[in-house]
């Protein structure tokens, strides 16, 4: 069944639990006096809070300490850096919980473990992962479970994506890091008219008793900010599983791969290795992009691809032989909260600058439509080339729209982009600034600090 994302959000139950927006300023005093009129000197902004304001959405439950320290203490006791972003880390965590339970209530690693990994999501005795012995003993008996993870309820559709999502709104503070204490969460529901039915895995691979997990994560290119919090979360979920017995009496194996970015085919020749070392399931990649060259590769073969981050529209209906999922929600769940977002602060003009590829254009497309139903004028719509050296012209385009806001659809290159727009003017400081999940993080103001 093919969806609009017009019919989509239209009918898109979102609960709002915003902030109400400080906007404006004062109007400036007029005054008759012959005395010569000085002019203002200009503001110089403070080094360090340039981002200062700006805030975005991503997908994000409130995760709670214990979970955090437990992930940190897993990671750098591997000898990695502490985590300090999240961004994903608790919905690649919860893939692999659901497909290590689908797996057994299946009873095999082979490709039928698919069509299970909606039903463990949903309808059934509630069970998490500090319930752990509880789903696998119930999933062994042939009872339905219904798996709550660190990420949230993860029920899923017929078609493998979620029917219910969590954002965090996050803010710039000091430092041109995240603020914290300023963050609050947004749920969002897909209606009704968007349930549909339980996809069928279309293509037979017989598995080997050992259930292995691939990774399809960013160690480089554009979305590398995402990598350390992605993989932490799939490595302690394999660790978490193996120390609680395995899967089908077997240790969970792991081999891990770089998803690099579209500019790159380093996807493509991760795949075909790990297709070579016959995993089961490929969790990743971050990127919608990415996924998109290499999801007909994966599925084809029979074999599961399950992406923690895969946010667009396009993958909704998609032609996957019932083999990809995805707990991270579409976003025309995302384009919907973020435009209530900008409506709530009171906007009434925009301009929209998003990356050329299959997440940026659709989420731009959302974003673009639901502001214009809620009467908020779309100044100018830029769709650029994330490979560019400079983003001078694209932002002059803003400086001449003049918008009352500016919502950037990035990755990586977000922090030039805004460098270049703080240089020109219409920076946080001087308009109401809006990222997304690509760009959202505390990677972005550190890459601003270091000019990158």
């Amino acid at each position: 069944m093919k969806k609009t994302t017009a019919k989509r959000f239209s009918a898109l139950v979102v609960g709002l639990s915003l902030l109400a927006a400080a906007c404006g300023g004062s109007d400036e005093a007029t005054e008759e006096t012959t005395a010569p009129v000085e002019t203002a000197a200009p503001v110089v902004e403070e080094a360090g809070s340039e981002l200062a304001g700006m805030k975005g959405t991503t997908p994000l439950v409130e995760l709670t300490q214990e979970f955090k320290d437990a992930v940190n203490a897993f990671w750098t006791g591997k000898g990695n850096k502490a985590l300090v972003d999240f961004n994903y880390t608790a919905e690649s965590f919860d893939a692999v919980m659901l497909i290590a339970l689908a797996a057994e209530a299946a009873g095999t690693d082979g490709s039928a473990l698919a069509d299970q990994i909606v039903a463990v999501s949903k309808e059934g005795t509630k069970c998490s992962p500090a319930t752990w012995a509880d789903c696998l003993a119930a999933v062994k008996a042939k009872g339905d479970v219904d798996f709550d993870g660190f990420s949230g309820p993860n029920t899923m559709n017929g078609n493998g994506e979620p029917l219910e999502a969590s954002y965090g709104i996050l803010q710039f503070g000091a430092g041109n890091l995240l603020d914290d204490t300023l963050t609050t969460y947004q749920l969002a529901n897909a209606p009704e008219s968007a349930v549909l039915p339980l996809s069928k895995t279309g293509v037979a691979r017989k598995g080997n008793g050992v259930l292995k997990i691939g990774g399809l994560l960013p160690e480089t290119g554009s979305l590398a900010f995402l990598g350390a919090p992605m993989i932490a979360g799939v490595e302690y979920a394999i660790d978490y599983i193996n120390k609680a017995g395995g899967v089908l009496g077997k240790p969970v194996e792991y081999s891990a791969g770089d998803s690099g970015d579209t500019s790159t085919d380093t996807a493509s020749v991760t795949v075909d290795r790990l297709l070579k070392e016959g995993v089961d399931a490929i969790v990743g990649a971050a990127s919608s992009g990415v996924s998109l060259t290499v999801i007909d590769k994966i599925t084809a073969a029979g074999v599961i691809q399950f992406s923690p981050a895969n946010t667009s529209p396009k993958l909704t209906s998609y032609a996957d032989n019932g083999l990809f999922f995805r707990n991270a929600p579409p976003d025309d769940l995302q384009g919907a909260v973020l435009a209530e977002i900008i409506v709530a602060d009171g906007v009434q003009s925009v301009y929209i600058m998003a990356l050329d590829d299959a997440y940026g254009t659709g989420l731009a497309t959302v974003v673009e439509e639901v502001l214009t139903a809620a009467g908020v004028k779309i100044s100018g719509k830029k769709i650029y080339d994330p490979k560019a050296t400079t983003f001078d012209a694209e932002v002059g385009e803003i400086v001449a729209a003049n918008p009352d806001a500016i919502v950037l659809i990035t990755f990586d290159e977000g922090s030039r982009i805004l460098r270049t727009m703080v240089e020109n003017g219409v920076g946080p400081k001087a308009k109401k600034v809006y990222g997304v999940d690509g760009n959202i993080g505390n990677a972005l103001g550190q890459n601003f600090n270091e000019g990158k």
